[in-house]
């Protein structure tokens, strides 16, 4: 069995080579192997040079790496990287540090027992560590959860995580369109519609950044992804 690692990266030359590293030294319960496959959004610092050498210099680590010529978002870097795996499941992993590789296993648990088709990590349950960050950040998350639930019928409490874990044939067999931030309303409001599908979620850490270290979603992602939730749970399917 192997789980594949999709990592969107854009301008992240500060941290992709700690990302790479942790994801390098996680081992995954039951023998599953890890495929890494890296998304460059077209990044206008080294974030290229930094994974070409990390490519180079780490023959044991299976990475297949993509570069967009133009800069489309990280739902467009999540759909390259879903449409060049080979695992049997799919996580996403951002670059910034935010998550922790090492709860891959918390994630997969659910899947391999034989319970679930699909994991979230959700930042606001369990007793892993949370960085205290910004309140109405926390607020329209939750908001947006809530009115992500009312249209699917779901009770996650954590909608926009990064941390969705799938069986590879349930997401590959998903027309995915957002390719900015919109994506995480996409993808849940699509895969609450599968027939028989089980959805799970479980705890994990969160160790967020503030704008000045590098973080990138804002106000404006927030009613784009309003909106995608109105979209793709009523007249877009």
């Amino acid at each position: 069995m192997k789980l594949s690692v999709i990592i969107p990266a854009y301008n992240e030359e500060n941290t992709i080579v700690a990302l790479l590293d942790r994801v390098r030294k996680v081992v995954l319960d039951a023998d599953i192997q890890k495929e890494v496959i890296i998304i460059n959004d077209c990044s206008k610092d080294n974030t290229e040079g930094k994974i070409t050498d990390y490519i180079v210099a780490h023959p044991d680590l299976h990475i297949l790496y993509f570069k967009h010529e133009k800069n489309q978002g990280k739902g467009a870097a999540i759909h390259t990287g879903i449409q060049g795996a080979t695992g049997d499941y799919i996580i996403v992993q951002d670059a910034d540090l935010e998550y922790d590789p090492e709860e891959f296993n918390l994630l997969l648990k659910p899947v391999k027992d034989g319970f679930a088709d699909v994991v979230y990590g959700s930042r606001f349950i369990g007793g892993k560590p949370h960085r205290i960050l910004f309140f109405w950040h926390s607020i329209g998350n939750k908001f947006l959860t809530f009115c992500s639930n009312t249209m699917t019928n779901l009770n996650l409490t954590d909608m926009e995580t990064c941390y969705k874990l799938w069986k590879a044939d349930i997401i590959k067999s998903i027309q995915l369109k957002e390719k900015r931030f919109g994506f995480e309303p996409e993808v849940t409001a699509k895969v609450s519609r599968i027939a028989g599908v089980r959805i799970y979620e479980v705890g994990i850490s969160y160790y967020g950044r503030t704008y000045a270290e590098g973080k990138k979603i804002n106000w404006k992602d927030g009613f784009r992804a309003l909106y995608c939730i109105l979209k793709y749970n009523t007249w877009s399917k």
